[in-house]
C-alpha cells in the first residue's frame, strides 16, 4: 500500500486540488450537497461536495477534485478503499520507537522487583497490546489527541514521576513509576483511533480508569502466585485515584503518596500539552484565542 504523497498543507488558496482526504465530520447534508470537514494529517478544511451520493460518511477516504479557497469546493470525487490511516490522522511528531525506548529506559531503572517485572511484561511483551498502545491517543480533544499521543503522555508522566519520587524520597518509587506507565492503559479500549477520534461504546459506559483496573485484575487472575496483595492494592489504587478528586473523574481521591505523585505528574503533562497546542497557533508576543480546555486566553 503506497503512502500518500500530497497533503492539504501544500495546497495554496485558489489552486485546483486533487488529493485524498478523510471525512472527519458531516456538518450538513441534503439531496444535492454534503458539507463536511475533510482532513489529512497536515490539517483540515471545510468542504462543499456537490453530489447526490448518500454514501459519504465519517471515516471514509475520498479522492477529491476542486478549488481551495477559505473552503474547499469539490466538483468530483471517488472513494478510496486502500489507504494508511496514519496519513489522514494527526500523529505524534517524534518517532514512536524513540518514545518507546525512553519508556523502557525508565522501566529498567525503576521496576526491579519480580512482581513489578511480571506485571509490566504481561502488557508490554504482548504484541497485540503494544500495537494498540503505540497507536493510541491521549484523548479525543482534551490533550495528546493524536496517534502516538498515549505513548508520549505515558513517557512524560513517567519522567515527571521520577523527578518527584527522587526529589521527595518516595517510599515506593517502583509502584509510582509502574503506575505512571500503566495509569492510562484503559484508553486503548476507551477511545477509537482508526478514523475520526471518538469514544467507543465501552469507553462511554465504563471509562479508562475502570477499564484499566479490569485489565490489571485480568493480569493478576492469570498469574496470582506472582503478586502480593499489597502490590496489587497499590497499583490498582494509583490507577483508580490518578485523577486526584472525584469531580475530576477519580473513583477515589488520592490516598497514597505514590497516587498523589502520579496525579500531579498526569495533570502537569496534560496541561502543558494543551498549552503547547495553543502555542503552535499563536505568534509570540500576542494573545491566543480563548481555549475552552484551559478556560482562558494565553499571552505568549
Amino acid at each position: 500500500m503506497d503512502s500518500k504523497e500530497n497533503f492539504l498543507c501544500d495546497i495554496k488558496s485558489g489552486e485546483t486540488v486533487k488529493l485524498s482526504l478523510m471525512v472527519m465530520k458531516i456538518i450538513y447534508k441534503d439531496a444535492s450537497k454534503t458539507v463536511c470537514m475533510l482532513a489529512d494529517k497536515s490539517g483540515e478544511i471545510k468542504a462543499n461536495i456537490h453530489t447526490k451520493n448518500n454514501e459519504i460518511k465519517e471515516g471514509k477516504v475520498l479522492e477529491v477534485e476542486g478549488t481551495r479557497d477559505i473552503n474547499l469546493d469539490v466538483k468530483k470525487f471517488e472513494f478510496v478503499s486502500e489507504y494508511n490511516a496514519s496519513d489522514y490522522l494527526p500523529t505524534v511528531k517524534r518517532p514512536i520507537e524513540e518514545i518507546m525506548n525512553e519508556i523502557e529506559e525508565y522501566t529498567r531503572a525503576y521496576v526491579t522487583s519480580e512482581e513489578g517485572k511480571a506485571l509490566n511484561d504481561y502488557f508490554f511483551k504482548d504484541e497485540e497490546f503494544l500495537d494498540k498502545f503505540k497507536r493510541g491517543i491521549g484523548g479525543v480533544s482534551m490533550h495528546h489527541n493524536y496517534i502516538g499521543g498515549l505513548a508520549e503522555h505515558t513517557l512524560n508522566v513517567m519522567h515527571l514521576t521520577s523527578v518527584l519520587c527522587d526529589r521527595y524520597d518516595c517510599r515506593r518509587s517502583e509502584i509510582a513509576m509502574l503506575a505512571a506507565k500503566l495509569h492510562d492503559i484503559g484508553k486503548i479500549y476507551e477511545l477509537y483511533y482508526d478514523g475520526p477520534f471518538k469514544y467507543t461504546l465501552r469507553g462511554e459506559m465504563e471509562g479508562h480508569i475502570v477499564i484499566g483496573v479490569q485489565m490489571i485484575d485480568e493480569a493478576v487472575r492469570k498469574n496470582p502466585e506472582k503478586f502480593s496483595e499489597d502490590f496489587v492494592y497499590r497499583i490498582k489504587g494509583c490507577i483508580t485515584q490518578h485523577h486526584g478528586k472525584l469531580e475530576y473523574g477519580s473513583q477515589r481521591e488520592a490516598k497514597m503518596e505514590e497516587a498523589f505523585i502520579v496525579n500531579f505528574a498526569d495533570s502537569i503533562d496534560a496541561t502543558m500539552n494543551k498549552i503547547t497546542q495553543v502555542k503552535e497557533k499563536t505568534e509570540s508576543g500576542t494573545w491566543s484565542e480563548y481555549d475552552r480546555r484551559l478556560e482562558t486566553r494565553l499571552y505568549l
